[in-house]
């Protein structure tokens, strides 16, 4: 728990303005508290290779891949070769990489229906084929990739199910928008009993302004937030360049 490390202060007043005596927390101790969780709080546990998982959230071409949609997110494009390097640093301690895209599943019926209602979808564009991950990427044949009809990973997919099948129960979430896809994500697999780790600078959203308030909500509240240096010397072995 992240308590600031300062004194308490005058005690808050009741619904009628006065002092209230009883109340042991002031109201700006209890902002204090928060404002330093949010910017500087960090889990409390150890992140063992053997109980991992690596996610990497929909790299795909309409995402990464520069300039092909009105989705694309640039900053996703300029942290793809860091996050390659962590997929290779996964892959040589045999943390299983997971791939998801985000795609036209079933007709898209198993899509929330309020998506094409919302500002995200409103752009009339529709991908050529089948969604896919973007060849920059060095997605493996030999590696899980889900699709996926919404944003969260484990919604409507086999996701809980793999990582349960596979003994993990920790997951490194990865991959763009970092507030969308990524941070929904994060936030079902707390759900479900998952230790969460997510990467500051292995995701990625389209308004890179957003990047800090996302990262700070799941700071306080979900995951325990690293870097990727931060998180390849954690996981142990022998990092890339």
């Amino acid at each position: 728990m992240v308590t600031p490390d300062r004194p308490l202060a005058q005690p808050d007043r009741n619904e009628q303005g006065s002092p209230d005596a009883t109340a042991p927390y002031s109201e700006e101790w209890v902002i204090a508290r928060a404002k330093e969780a949010y910017e500087h709080g960090t889990a409390s546990f150890d992140i063992d290779p053997a109980r991992t998982a690596l996610l990497v959230i929909d790299m795909q071409d309409e995402f990464v891949r520069p300039g092909w949609s009105p989705f694309w997110v640039p900053a996703a494009t300029r942290m793809a070769p860091r996050l390659r390097r962590l997929i290779e640093h996964a892959r040589t301690l045999n943390v299983p990489v997971i791939w998801t895209i985000f795609d036209d599943t079933h007709h898209n019926l198993d899509r929330p229906r309020s998506l094409s209602s919302l500002a995200h979808g409103s752009v009339d564009w529709k991908r050529p084929g089948p969604a896919a991950v973007w060849s920059e990427m060095g997605y493996r044949d030999d590696e899980i990739l889900i699709r996926k009809p919404s944003y969260g990973a484990f919604y409507d997919t086999p996701l809980d199910t793999i990582l349960r099948n596979l003994g993990r129960d920790t997951v490194i979430v990865t991959g763009t928008l970092t507030n969308y896809c990524c941070g929904t994500t994060a936030r079902q697999a707390y759900e479900r009993g998952y230790y969460v780790v997510f990467s500051a600078d292995t995701t990625a959203t389209d308004d890179e302004s957003r990047q800090e308030h996302e990262l700070a909500v799941l700071r306080k509240g979900f995951a325990l937030v690293l870097t990727t240096d931060e998180i390849e010397a954690r996981l142990g072995g022998q990092c890339g360049a």
